[in-house]
């Protein structure tokens, strides 16, 4: 005998479903293209915010500007400036985020960076320049009237000695001026749902997005993972066994993996969502579909 699916949310019932993408800045002119591309698919679904990465550099900082200027600009969505401590000033650091403000920016990711000599390397602060993100973070505020997401990681940071530790310097985070928190992807939901249990028994309140990737290469994202402290469950590696060569099939797994991640998070009340979008709109735009977060349609 047959039976009805579990109902999943149509747009009547996910109203208070909100999505958020992140984006990086292009390097190339077909980059450039693919980039908007993507954000032209997305917008339509009203994201909340959408962010932009940045890494150590002046060419990246110059990227990463114009890229939400122009978001700015259109005014199609609302950029949120990723911004780090990585080999800079704070001089330098300072004028880059005053240059966000005259650009129209009022929404900053405040990180403190990657180490310079890449994931795994120790990490060294510039001499004149804020020493992490806490320091960052009041830096910001100083400056302006921001509001300032964070990183937070449901199986810890690669660096921190514990989990414990971890939300302490989260809670510092907050102290500082966070607003809100964006968390490392995972794949296992456990993980997330006891790290927000944790958080919330802190007593810290602000929102803690859930970060998610959809695989678009596995090999890829497993070793990303490795070197960020996310686990790689042996049953999602079974589920991409024998694909190297099929990507035409990878991409089917990878959007029901994704879509089976956050519909599992909303039975368990989760309302917002990230999604790491590697500036590919489809697989993102389907899993939206699904939650029933979709472009209104005008009337006839």
């Amino acid at each position: 005998m047959l039976h009805q699916p579990h109902p999943r949310p149509s747009r009547s019932h996910s109203d208070d479903i909100r999505v958020s993408f992140e984006f990086f800045p292009p390097k190339t002119p077909d980059m450039e293209t693919q980039l908007w591309d993507c954000v032209e698919r997305l917008a339509p679904l009203n994201p909340s915010f959408v962010s932009v990465t940045y890494g150590a550099g002046g060419s990246t900082r110059e990227r990463t500007h114009n890229t939400v200027a122009r978001m700015v600009r259109e005014g199609k969505v609302t950029p949120a400036a990723h911004l780090t401590c990585v080999g800079a000033s704070k001089d330098e650091v300072d004028a880059v985020v005053r240059g966000y403000h005259a650009a129209g920016v009022r929404h900053i990711v405040a990180l403190r960076g990657d180490p310079q000599g890449g994931l795994g390397t120790p990490y060294v602060a510039h001499p004149g320049g804020y020493a992490h993100s806490t320091a960052l973070i009041e830096g910001i505020r100083a400056l302006g009237d921001f509001e300032i997401m964070v990183s937070a990681y449901p199986e810890k940071h690669p660096e921190s000695a514990s989990l414990e530790a971890d939300i302490d310097v989260l809670a510092a985070k907050v102290d500082a001026g966070a607003t809100r928190a964006i968390t490392q992807f995972f794949f296992d939901n456990a993980h997330y749902l006891r790290f927000l249990d944790k958080v919330r028994g802190r007593g810290i309140t602000i929102p803690i997005l859930p970060g998610i990737v959809p695989v678009q290469n596995f090999r890829q994202t497993a070793g990303f993972a490795a070197k960020t402290g996310a686990s790689v469950p042996t049953w999602l590696a079974r589920r991409f066994e024998g694909l190297d060569n099929d990507p035409a099939t990878r991409k089917l797994i990878a959007a029901a993996v994704a879509a089976e991640q956050v519909l599992d998070l909303v039975d368990h009340g989760v309302r917002d969502f990230h999604f790491y979008t590697m500036n590919r709109a489809d697989l993102v735009f389907a899993i939206c579909h699904l939650l029933g977060v979709r472009a209104e349609v005008p009337a006839a």
